[in-house]
């Protein structure tokens, strides 16, 4: 009882639950007391206030103190103006857009006109195969024929793609007809077409020239089906490069997808240029074992004239197909017979050189029968003696062939590496 007394005394059992003071530093605070009204506080944006209305200082005006017209105070102005500076641009941005694709590249060929500046200039297309008469080959090779007759005999052979001059019809299916290179013969109607974007070169990107014996056109550029196989020295343009192959025109208007290999590259209206004789005689023998045809010039048949016609073409060279214009192309070699045996030299006969023998059988008789291709000193690229397949053949001073040589052509400069 007396415990709870001296607790009663000293506060009551809530005590414990007041906050502790904290010491005081420098002495007692004052004692807190409330701000009356009837006390006044001086405030600077208070001093226009009239005392008498009881109203918060006097309307300014803006335009003298800050320099805004009445709409620019007014915050309705602000949205007007965000919306017509929306307006100026979007006006702008479509005048720079019709600018740029719409007015630029129809001012600036007229400016850059004459100047080596080729920006927003329009090529020059020049059609070269304009004439109606004009018909492109859209096999692999046709035969070139002396009649309208498969039976009557070859006069050359005619490429995929290659132009022809359409001349006159002919008797059951054939037309004659008339190379570039002015040979006239008939060939089959249905061999030719008479769409010509093909081979006009200022229609396409590059063009094409057949390096290897043959090479297939495709309908994909992988894994596509066979359209046609060409055969070396066949050309063609094509628009569309990608990595290893190329979208080439095919006669008729039609596309196809070749591989870059075996192929040369070249733009539209390039010639190619001249190489040294040994990539001339590698041509020649990719046809060892080829089977021979009359005046042809493909992997699947071949003659001598017509291998050294592609291969001096794909090189370089220009020159007839006939065998007899060849053996006038060139530079004449004569070589010197030897001192002792009056025989001639065969290291004077260089690799390259074309060889135009008499017949075998009348080795007097001056007149051109065959010819051959010099491959190697003492090789010779020529018909077999079966006159089935061509073949390399050996020869040495002295030989049955030195005595039937009428004459020797070279094609290729020296001076060429």
């Amino acid at each position: 009882m007396k415990r709870r007394e001296k607790t009663t005394e000293s506060g009551g059992i809530f005590k414990i639950f007041e906050p502790k003071k904290k010491p005081q530093v420098g002495g007692e605070l004052p004692t807190k007391t409330i701000r009356h009204l009837e006390r006044p506080v001086n405030l600077p944006f208070l001093k226009d206030m009239d005392e008498d209305k009881e109203q918060y200082g006097s309307a300014e005006d803006m335009e003298e103190k800050w320099g805004l017209s009445a709409k620019q105070a007014n915050l309705g102005g602000v949205k007007k103006r965000k919306i017509v500076s929306l307006a100026i641009a979007i006006a702008a941005f479509i005048l720079l857009i019709v600018g740029v694709f719409y007015i630029l590249p129809r001012v600036l060929p007229d400016l850059f006109k004459g100047t080596n500046i080729e920006l927003f200039v329009e090529p020059v297309i020049n059609l070269e195969f304009e004439d109606e008469s004009y018909r492109v080959v859209k096999e692999s090779t046709i035969a070139l024929m002396t009649e309208p007759d498969p039976a009557s005999a070859r006069i050359a052979e005619v490429l995929y793609n290659e132009p022809v001059k359409y001349v006159s019809p002919a008797k059951d299916g054939y037309c004659k007809i008339e190379t570039a290179d002015g040979i006239s013969g008939f060939v089959k109607e249905s061999s030719l077409v008479k769409d010509k974007n093909s081979i006009e070169p200022d229609l396409h990107q590059y063009k094409l020239i057949v390096s290897d014996p043959s090479k297939n056109v495709m309908t994909h550029a992988s894994n596509g089906t066979l359209i046609k196989k060409v055969m070396m020295n066949t050309v063609l343009y094509a628009d569309i490069k990608r990595e290893g192959v190329y979208q080439v025109a095919l006669p008729g208007g039609d596309s196809g997808w070749i591989g870059s290999s075996g192929v040369i590259e070249l733009s539209p209206r390039e010639e190619t240029e001249e190489v040294s004789s040994r990539y001339f005689v590698s041509s020649v023998l990719t046809f060892v074992n080829s089977r021979y045809i009359q005046n042809g010039m493909s992997i699947n048949g071949a003659s001598v004239n017509g291998i050294v016609y592609v291969c001096a073409e794909v090189n370089g060279i220009r020159i007839p197909r006939t065998m007899e214009e060849q053996a006038k192309a060139g530079t004449e070699i004569v070589p010197e017979p030897d001192a002792v045996t009056g025989k001639i030299m065969v290291d004077q006969i260089l690799p390259g050189d074309i060889l135009f023998l008499s017949n075998p059988k009348d080795p007097n008789d001056k007149k051109i029968y065959e010819m051959a291709v010099c491959t190697d000193t003492g090789t010779l690229f020529m018909l077999s003696p079966a006159r089935t397949t061509l073949k390399l053949r050996n020869f040495s001073s002295g030989d049955a062939i030195c005595e039937r040589i009428v004459t020797i052509r070279r094609l290729f400069s020296s001076k060429v590496i």
